[in-house]
């Protein structure tokens, strides 16, 4: 390995090896490669994603944090120790790390080690309501923008089958923040003829539900709410301020009106580190 030219390509991967490349290996001039790492269950998902491998082992790092595998005051593996535990280079884990020591989590001292110094704070706010009226309720001191306005749209795939389309909607695009901090992107769409009999400054001050609810001479017999969680692609994280891949809650929401008729159907995009579910069983 004398004279070898290595460089850093990136998620662990290093060139200059003879024959091409070296996954998740740093080659030190002069010294043996280190053994190949077994295969484990952490190695398996980190292969299994398109997100960079120190922003995958990063979330890791803190979940083992928030749930107490690693708990405040204790001493964390090294870095050699978590390489090889995760089937990645050094590199990475340091890149990992930094991203955790920044926000305040851990703690490195040269010749002692990284500890914990604090649990990730979650601020599980945004509850996304279960009953009818508490679909209704705006949440205190949020801010609702406009970001789009469009007529004359289609009604976009649905998860149910309740109600009839109309002929056209109006689309309005909505961000919901709090405290300067957005955990909502809505997608809203209002049966086109019944727009005339909603005042503007609704769309600024309403949840879509309540829209719904105060249309004068319809009542919504009917009314449906899908959550599914899924994963901000590239507009969601740049709108919501989270990165690429993190989870998220898909709430779309349907209400018929008494002549069965889908008056709105809403799609919103929760960040899933603000919004919890809460369902009364009994």
């Amino acid at each position: 390995m004398r004279g070898t030219s290595v460089k850093n390509l990136g998620f662990g991967l290093y060139a200059g090896a003879p024959g091409g490349y070296i996954l998740g290996t740093e080659i030190n001039k002069g010294q043996p490669m280190p053994p190949v790492r077994a295969d484990n269950a952490t190695v398996r998902a980190l292969q299994k994603s398109n997100v960079s491998r120190y922003i995958q082992l990063a979330s890791l790092f803190r979940q083992r944090i928030e749930t107490g595998e690693w708990k405040v005051g204790a001493k964390i593996p090294t870095v050699k120790e978590l390489a090889e535990q995760c089937g990645v280079a050094t590199m990475t884990i340091r890149q990992a790390l930094d991203i955790i020591e920044g926000e305040g989590l851990i703690e490195r001292y040269r010749a002692k080690g990284t500890f914990v110094v604090e649990r990730p704070s979650r601020d599980l706010w945004c509850e996304v309501k279960t009953d009818w009226s508490g679909l209704l309720i705006a949440r205190d001191n949020a801010l609702i923008e406009i970001l789009g306005d469009e007529r004359g749209t289609s009604l976009p795939h649905r998860e149910s089958a309740i109600g009839t389309p109309a002929p056209t909607y109006r689309h309005l695009r909505r961000r919901h923040s709090r405290a300067g901090t957005a955990f909502l992107l809505g997608d809203v769409y209002v049966d086109e003829r019944l727009c005339p009999l909603i005042p503007d400054d609704a769309y600024t001050r309403l949840t879509a539900m309540r829209l719904a609810h105060e249309l004068p001479g319809h009542t919504v017999e009917d009314a449906v709410q899908i959550v599914t969680i899924g994963s901000a692609d590239l507009e969601t994280a740049s709108q919501l301020n989270v990165s690429i891949g993190d989870p998220v809650a898909k709430v779309q929401r349907i209400a018929v009106d008494q002549h069965g008729d889908i008056i709105l159907l809403a799609n919103g995009i929760y960040r899933g580190d603000m919004m919890k579910i809460e369902v009364k069983l009994r």
